[in-house]
Parts: structure tokens; sequence; C-alpha cells
């Protein structure tokens, strides 16, 4: 069967290693990589017959791999880490390559291949990091963020590298072709950013509008590969074009639906690519190298866990971030198999080294986990034995925090509520990330926590073993998730109540332990209406039953999915019996000029008066002694039928 029966054999084998790294806990590449090795030349049995057709295919796991990438990218995740992503990435990559050409000079290597490892081993691994932050839960926090920010900075150095490396084995017309191919890049980001922007996503809305699935993947995965054969018809890599190719795309409206679409295929064809990776993996040169190997490996994670440690507390992050930063990104990274298939392909590097550089990645991933899981451990170590770092804090009372409300966000909304609760004198504090706005809070006299809500040390500071409530006004509901979490490890009965975005993220936060989850697009919806029909002139009692009936509409389905049908009919009830009616007492109503005992109102109808608003003044709980007048308006408590019964006994005369 040829090719095909080569196909067959890579998958089945790689779902036997995915199926080994999942029982484990690893990523599924090793489990990819794994299979690779024992389906390659070097290990006999079952066989890869044509290793070169299928090097072929993962170039196109490469593309989309990249392709995928572009689609991913976004400004928008960079923002909140932008300066030590931006600034701090950059300085990270040159100092690693600085260090690994030290390295590759004391082994003896030519400058080319010194700066080539240099080159490779600066980059960690998105994939693996990714996955050991989700595995733990910490998705959302500040550190996650950094990483992030970091990886997508790295992810993009891989393309300058591609480009200026394979031009290092041959510095004197190195030069000169470096200089073309720049000169060819900045033509081909020009056209593809000013033309590809207007085309491709007109391309795709015609494609879109005949609601075909099978064509509009067809057309993705054309526009993604297609760029990219025609990018290396240019002279420049294939797998530059179809990662300039997904960033047009992202900027459109259908890059969502484009990146959902084009990950199966990427996956299968970065199975292809992984694999072959590991068909290129000598076990021989691993046994005869072991104590080089794992040297390489101490000195590179030591040194790269180092300087992001160093970068973090650098750029002012504090605390925990530094050592789970330092932890999280020690290890070098898949792309680095990218690079190094490149540098064998233009015998920039040799098979040695090629296998040397697997080695020591691989390895480096699989201790990801492992070291990421220390982070914790080693932060209270640090902790015991040194003077850690004081959180800032603003106006906070001398007497301390106790009894009090704990904000997690300073935005508008959370500045709405402490204006609130400020001014019924409820004791509260802000958390806050974004420095603007803790300065903001800080400007306004609030209390303030300048950190991250959903680590342990801010929550610690906050207190929230001594908090009465905990509002999360944060719109991500991934971070929403771990607050609770860590909240709710320190103080099991906590109600929380949080903000969320549709019906899904409630029941998400409700399955997550909120107390309480809102819309506020919904809520300000509401009031939107409600100002409308007091402009219309609509009873003030129907507008009430009508946002108290939308609203029972909306919310039903959270209470319906998380809670028994029995102990919803109870809640019905409650709310029934709870209920507040807004009654007009109109010309002629027996109720004018009586007072509220001689009514006997709560007598006859079972209702109770709580309140009443008289020429534009509210009177909470009036007294017996309190006489109605003409135009009060009364709003009473009780069940539909009391309600019913007090709106005949203000009206009885009237109507009659």
């Amino acid at each position: 069967m040829g090719l095909a029966a080569d196909i067959v054999i890579i998958l089945v084998a790689a779902l036997i290693g995915a199926l080994l790294a999942q029982k484990i806990k690893q990523p599924l590449i090793l489990g990819y990589i794994l299979a690779g090795i024992v389906v390659g030349p070097y290990t006999g049995g079952v066989t890869i017959g044509d290793i070169h057709e299928i090097e072929l295919l993962a170039e196109i796991g490469v593309a989309l791999l990249l392709f995928a990438l572009g689609l991913e990218f976004s400004i928008s995740e960079l923002k909140p880490v932008r300066n030590i992503a931006l600034i701090g990435t950059p300085i990270q990559i040159l100092l690693t390559i600085g260090i690994g050409f030290c390295l590759g000079k004391y082994l003896g290597w030519s400058f080319a291949s010194a700066l080539w490892f240099g080159a490779l081993i600066s980059l960690s691994s998105t994939m693996v990091t990714l996955k050991t932050l989700m595995s733990r839960g910490l998705v959302g926090t500040l550190s996650s963020r950094v990483m992030i920010g970091i990886l997508i900075i790295q992810d993009l150095a891989i393309i300058p590298m591609m480009i200026i490396l394979p031009q290092l084995s041959s510095p004197k017309t190195g030069l000169p072709l470096l200089f073309i191919a720049v000169i060819k890049s900045v033509i081909f980001l020009v056209g593809m950013f000013y033309l590809g922007r207007k085309l491709l996503p007109r391309l795709l809305m015609h494609v879109a509008q005949w609601n075909s699935r099978e064509l509009f993947i067809l057309s993705i995965t054309a526009i993604g590969l297609g760029i990219g054969y025609a990018t290396y018809l240019f002279g420049l890599s294939f797998a530059f074009g179809a990662f300039v190719a997904g960033m047009v795309l992202s900027e459109s409206d259908y890059g969502h639906q484009a990146l959902s679409d084009i990950i199966p295929l990427r996956d299968i064809f970065g199975l292809l690519f992984f694999t072959s990776v590991g068909m290129l993996l000598d076990p021989v040169f691993l046994l005869e190298n072991w104590i080089k190997i794992l040297s390489l490996v101490l000195v590179i994670a030591i040194f790269k866990g180092s300087l992001f440690y160093l970068l973090a507390m650098l750029f002012g992050y504090i605390n925990i971030i530094p050592i789970a930063v330092g932890l999280g990104l020690f290890q070098v990274g898949e792309f680095a198999f990218v690079l190094a298939r490149m540098g064998v392909e233009t015998n920039s590097i040799d098979q040695d080294m090629y296998s040397l550089i697997l080695a020591i990645s691989v390895l480096s991933m699989v201790l990801t986990p492992f070291a990421s899981a220390m982070a914790t451990p080693l932060y209270k170590l640090k902790k015991r034995l040194f003077r850690y770092e004081p959180m800032q804090m603003e106006n906070i009372p001398h007497s301390g925090l106790k009894d009090h409300v704990v904000i997690a966000g300073g935005g508008r909304v959370g500045q709405h509520i402490a204006e609130i609760l400020t001014q019924l004198n409820i004791p509260f504090v802000i958390v806050e990330l974004n420095h603007q706005r803790m300065l903001e809070c800080k400007n306004a006299k609030f209390p303030v926590i300048y950190g991250d809500m959903s680590q342990p040390t801010v929550i610690d500071v906050s207190k929230i073993p001594e908090s009465r409530l905990l509002l999360i006004t944060i719109p991500s509901v991934i971070r929403a998730q771990s607050i609770s979490k860590q909240a709710h490890l320190l103080k099991p009965e906590l109600h929380i109540i949080a903000r969320a975005e549709g019906i899904d993220q409630m029941r998400t936060l409700y399955e997550s332990g909120v107390y309480m989850a809102v819309l506020p697009e919904m809520e300000a919806g509401l009031e939107i209406a409600r100002q409308a029909l007091l402009h219309l002139e609509m009873p003030v009692a129907a507008i009430q039953q009508y946002t108290d009936a939308v609203r029972q509409q909306l919310y039903a389905p959270i209470y319906q999915s998380t809670h028994d049908h029995k102990l919803l009919a109870k809640f019905d009830n409650i709310k029934d019996m709870l209920e507040i009616s807004w009654v007009t007492l109109v010309p002629g109503s027996p109720l004018i000029n009586r007072s509220i005992k001689d009514s006997a109102v709560r007598t006859i109808t079972g209702a109770s008066i709580v309140g009443v608003i008289h020429e534009n003044v509210f009177h909470p709980n009036p007294n017996a002694a309190y006489a109605f007048q003409e135009g009060d308006l009364v709003a009473v408590v009780g069940n539909q039928y009391e309600r019913n019964e007090f709106k005949k006994l203000a009206a009885i005369r009237y109507q009659a």
C-alpha cells in the first residue's frame, strides 16, 4: 500500500502513544514523538517504508500549526502584560541565545551551529505550558497571563528566525540573501495587510452565504496552504506565508469559525509532524550521550528559569508570580522542532545536533508539570526564610478588615458598588490588578489592594475568612471560577455574587459554587425599558410586574438546571410571598385621609405596608398614624391573593 500503509501505521502508533501520555498526564505530543521513535528506522520491528514522504506531509502540519497560530493571535491578550511581553521577551530570547552560543562554543561547535543552538533553546513550549496551567486550574491568573503573553511573542519570533538562521551557514553570501529576504518579507507583508485584509474576508463572506460547512473548511484550508505555497514560490518560507494568512483572517468576522474548523485538520497533520520528529531520534544516541543531555537540560533549565524569574521581578511582578513564571517556562518548546528540522534540511546543523536538541526538548517538557507544581511550596519556603514583599494597599482602616465586603475588580461596576457601600457605611475593600484603576480607587478614597484576586497571597490579604460577602465584577468567567475556588478553600460557606456575560457563563459560575450570577446587559436593558415605559405613562405597578416577569423568565433556567424541582417550587412560593406591589390611591379611594391603623389593612387583606411615596418623598415603613393622601404610591408585601385584596380595598368606593 506504500504511503497509505505508512500513514495507517503512524496513526495507530500515535493513538497508542497518545493514550499512554494521557494516562500518565503528559502532553499528547510526547506520545506522538514516542510513537515516531517506535516506528522509526532506528528501532526495528514495524517500520515506516518511506520517511521522506511522511516528512513532506509533515511540512503541511507545520504550515497549519502556524496558520492556526496566526488565527489565534490577538493584540488584546497582550495588553495587561504588554511591557514584559513586548520588551522582556526579546531580552530573554537574546540572552538565551547568548548563553546557548557560549555552550555551543564550549562543546566545540562552529559559530553558526552554536548560534543555531542558542536560538533553538530560547523558545519555550506553548502546548506544554497551557496544558499544565489548565490541569492545575491556573488559567486566568496573573501568572498565567504573563506566561501566555511571553509565549505569544516567542511564537512570533519563530518567523524571523526561520528567515535569518538558514543564511548563517554561509556568512559571505548570507548577508545579501538575508537583505533580499527582508525586502521580500516587507513586500509580502504590505501586500497581505493592504490587499489581503480586503480580499480574503470578502471571499469568505461569499463562501459563508452558501451555508456549506464543507465548502467553508475547504476555503480556509486552501487560503492558508495556498498563500503559504505562494510565499514559497516567492522565495520565502512556506510556514511564514501560512502564519501571515492566519493573522489576516483573524481580524475578519470569520476568524473564530475558521480557527474552530482548522483545528482538527491541524491536529492530524501536526500528529504527522511530531511523529516524524520522533522518527529521526536515535535511541542509541540517547544512551551514548545521556550524561551530556542531562547536564545540558540542567544548565538550560537553571538559566532560563532564573532569567524568567529576574525579568518578572524587573517588570514589577512580586510574590509568587516570578517563581511561577520561571518554573513554567524553563523548557525547550515544540517550535524548536520546526527550526531544527529546517536546520537539518538546509544542512545548517548535523544529525547529532538535531538528536541532541530533540532529546533536551522532550526531557524538559516531561519535567515541566512537576517543576510547575513546586511553585507554591517554594514560595512558602521563601516567605519563611526571607522577608517577602508586602502587598500595596491604600485607605485600609486602621482597625483592619472584618465583617466587610470584598469587591474583586475596581472597574466602573466595582467603583459604583463601592460608592453605594460608602453611603451605607458598609465596610468593604476593592482588589484591583490594573494599576490605573487602582489609582482611581485610591483617589476616590476607597480601600483598595493592588493585586490579582485569584492568587492565594491576595486572597489572604483581603481577609476572606473574616468577610461577609464576595462580589466578583470581573467579566472573565475563567478568572471568576479561579477566584471562587480559592475563596471557598478558605471559607466554604461564603456567599459569592459574580458577573456573567450569558446563560452559559451563569451555569458555569453556579457549578463553581457561586451563590448568585448577574447579567449586567440584561439588567441594563430592563432599566432602559422601565424608563421608556415610565415616559409613556404606563402604571408603575404594571411596569414592576413586567420587569419581575422578565427576570423570572431569564433566571428560571439557571435554577432549574442547578436545583431540585421541589426546591424550585418552594423558592417560587417564597418569592411570591415576598413580592412587592405598588398601588396608587386614586380619587375616591376609601383609604384617603384614613390612617394605617384605622384602615386595618393587615387585618382585612393580610398584606403589609412597607413604604409610601408622597409628593416624590419616600417614607419607608410608615408608622400606624400615617394618614393616606390622594396620589400616594403605596408599597405592599404579601402573596398574590393578599396584594389583590389590598387593591380591591384601595379602590372599592371608586369602582362602585
